[in-house]
């Protein structure tokens, strides 16, 4: 006779009480089997596919192996075998499904993009890669495509699509100004608004650009910086120019907004965590028929002067059960610069969570 003995009563257990109870408590998840060891195949197109998923000197296959303990061979170069325990081998196949899925769409895989989709599968978040990658934003050249790369950056112009005014707050490098720019010129190009307004407040002017040197362009050259340099990589300078000259495209300065309506318009507002609850008031009701609004910061990197709140952390609370608007927030894993960047912005989020604490 087998015997299982329950320590707190000294009872004795026949092999077929044994047996029953052993499928209960593993049917209540109480008991957890041994992984067996397995085989799993995913069928290549062709040999241009496997050297981007493996990317140079196998670098995202040896990342992937980082965080997984599998065997990834390609059998005549029409298929993968991932082989090793089961649990960690279909964690890699989803992985490997989604990173394929990326490259069939044409687009360029970075070992970013790898890390990011270990991220998602580590937090437990079911995430259909597919329709992350769904949507082209704009053509610049024959073979430069701007999708969105993260789950937060689909949310994003899936926002703008059904919305007129968005709101995007999100730390640094998590492409804000860059896809606004990119749904702003797919939207001039398509004919949706007869022009773009890039605005942006001064803040370390103090909004006082009359007592700058120069015009107004030649005052406004710095702050305007970020929005210049996504114009520029998405159309030749000499167009952008053109664009200026006839008033497609438009550069204001937040204080130069009061008493405008703009319609047929698509208008960017960024670092609008510099602006002030007032001046959040005022540029939101210049908004005009046939024209959308996108309002993008970081609420982590405010200059206004001590006494002053941030329109923008203040404007969710007023704003957000009105029909039209919506609230997207982008995290440390929608960074697309480089890996520090990421890295940094965790430790300075850690280091404010410790100093909150103090306090």
């Amino acid at each position: 006779m087998y015997t299982l003995y329950a320590k707190r009563y000294m009872l004795v257990y026949t092999k077929y009480e044994i047996r029953k109870y052993y499928y209960i408590l593993r049917k209540q998840g109480n008991i957890i089997e041994k992984d067996k060891n397995i085989s799993k195949s995913i069928l290549i197109n062709n040999k241009d596919e496997i050297r981007e998923l493996f990317g140079q000197y196998d670098e995202n296959i040896k990342f992937i192996n980082q965080y997984f303990p599998v065997k990834i061979s390609t059998q005549n170069d029409s298929k993968l075998v991932i082989s090793g325990i089961k649990s960690e081998t279909d964690k890699a196949v989803k992985i490997i499904e989604g990173l394929l899925s990326i490259i069939r769409k044409g687009q360029p895989l970075s070992l970013a993009q790898v890390k990011y989709h270990i991220e998602m599968s580590q937090n437990n978040q079911t995430v259909d890669w597919k329709l992350i990658y769904k949507d082209v934003i704009y053509v610049f050249k024959k073979d430069k495509e701007i999708r969105p790369k993260t789950l937060g950056q689909q949310k994003y112009i899936d926002a703008v699509k059904k919305n007129d005014i968005v709101f995007v707050i999100g730390p640094a490098g998590t492409g804000k100004t860059y896809l606004a720019v990119a749904i702003a010129l797919s939207a001039l190009k398509n004919k949706e608004v007869d022009r773009i307004i890039l605005v942006r407040p001064a803040v370390e002017a103090g909004e006082s650009l009359g007592y700058l040197p120069g015009d107004l362009l030649e005052k406004i050259d710095p702050y305007f910086r970020p929005l210049y340099d996504a114009m520029y990589e998405m159309m030749p300078s000499e167009k952008f120019q053109k664009y200026m000259e006839r008033g497609i495209v438009e550069i204001a300065p937040l204080a130069y907004m009061r008493g405008r309506t703009l319609n047929n318009s698509f208008i960017i507002l960024d670092d609008a965590q510099n602006t002030t609850l007032g001046q959040m008031k005022m540029f939101l009701t210049r908004f005009g028929f046939g024209s959308k609004v996108i309002i993008n910061g970081d609420i982590t990197q405010v200059d206004l002067p001590l006494k002053e709140h941030s329109g923008l952390t203040r404007v969710a609370k007023i704003l957000k059960k009105i029909k039209g608007i919506e609230f997207i927030y982008l995290n440390d894993q929608d960074v697309v610069r480089h890996r520090l960047v990421q890295e940094i912005i965790r430790a300075y989020e850690r280091e404010d969570l410790r100093n909150q604490e103090r306090e």
